[in-house]
């Protein structure tokens, strides 16, 4: 079985005039009733099947596209009103095709507000709509940098909650409004920023059973990791009981969303391929054709497959197994 464990909604326009409805009146209306019709939320699930099919995927794990996140907006309320309806769309092409998709939620986390404001539509996800996972941003704030690095109790009452639901969070940056960062730079940067705080910080002895995967490859972390190595170095002097950098890095989980094979190759043989998980967010960032050959960038199997030290075991770690051990919520539907 091929599982796509990062991909993101394929939706109607009409949802998303429902979010500009929103911004626009800031609220004032109501929350108002997205209606998306049935029949145009199935059109576009149809539309990612086929592309799914196109590659051999099986089964995509979808949640709201990040950037269309709006973390920073005011009022908030209106934020979590975005994040109700796309999570009700998403659950509606689950039922529709339960061997097909999967709904993982983006958490509906406020700029300056507490991160406990998210906990009531994870619950509502993955308690009545049956999701497995979700998005965390950890920059709500959106480019401002207000909000406290991954390794601060600020995140605390997120972390207990993901352990008790038994659900994994994949670490993945929203909109970005800093002039300096388009959005897709700034989801390298945030997830840099995630990978190094985690790292340092105790936050998986105090939540041992607490699954985080990071999004795009870790960030730029797994090829700097030389720099990382040598600042722990150099703290191990003081205190030998410190671990590795890189026995840190393996508390972590990643995707495959990188577009080329050496990124790819170069991953797997830091952090191991029983750290990784298949994920393409096709269609996507990735989705373009190389010119010299033709290939979509995001079409990831072939790409995988054809590194040569991989052994068939490897392979399926890396598109299988491990997406199954750590999204334990994910069970397939008996074939009648």
């Amino acid at each position: 079985m091929i599982i796509d464990m990062h991909a993101h909604v394929v939706a109607p326009p009409e949802l998303y005039a429902y979010k500009a409805g929103l911004l626009s009146h800031r609220g004032a209306h109501g929350k108002g009733n997205p209606g998306v019709p049935a029949a145009r939320i199935e059109e576009f699930a149809q539309q990612n099947i086929a592309i799914m099919d196109s590659v051999g995927t099986d089964v995509q794990f979808i949640s709201p596209r990040p950037f269309q996140g709006m973390h920073s907006e005011k009022p908030g309320k209106i934020v979590l009103w975005w994040a109700e309806a796309v999570h009700n769309v998403i659950a509606e092409q689950v039922r529709n095709h339960p061997d097909r998709f999967q709904g993982v939620c983006q958490l509906p986390l406020l700029a300056g507000e507490p991160v406990t404001v998210a906990i009531p539509e994870l619950e509502r996800c993955v308690n009545e709509l049956g999701f497995i996972g979700c998005l965390l941003n950890p920059d709500p704030s959106e480019g401002a940098w207000t909000t406290p690095t991954l390794d601060n109790e600020y995140w605390y009452p997120l972390y207990e909650k993901l352990c008790e639901l038994d659900v994994p969070a994949l670490i993945h940056s929203a909109g970005c409004k800093n002039e300096r960062e388009t959005y897709s730079e700034h989801f390298i940067t945030e997830e840099t920023i995630a990978v190094l705080s985690l790292c340092k910080s105790q936050v998986f002895q105090r939540f041992p059973t607490l699954k985080i995967i990071v999004a795009h490859g870790g960030g730029s972390v797994p090829y700097q990791i030389g720099r990382w190595r040598a600042a722990r170095f150099n703290q191990m002097r003081n205190n030998p009981n410190l671990e590795s950098f890189d026995q840190s890095l393996r508390r972590l989980y990643f995707d495959t969303v990188l577009y080329n094979k050496e990124s790819l190759e170069f991953l797997f043989k830091i952090v191991g391929t029983d750290r990784c998980m298949f994920g393409t967010e096709k269609p996507g960032s990735g989705s373009a054709q190389d010119p010299a050959t033709g290939a979509w960038l995001d079409d990831l199997k072939p790409v995988i497959e054809s590194i040569e030290w991989l052994t068939e075991q490897d392979k399926r770690l890396i598109f299988e197994e491990n997406a199954k051990k750590v999204f334990t919520r994910f069970k397939m539907p008996a074939k009648v």
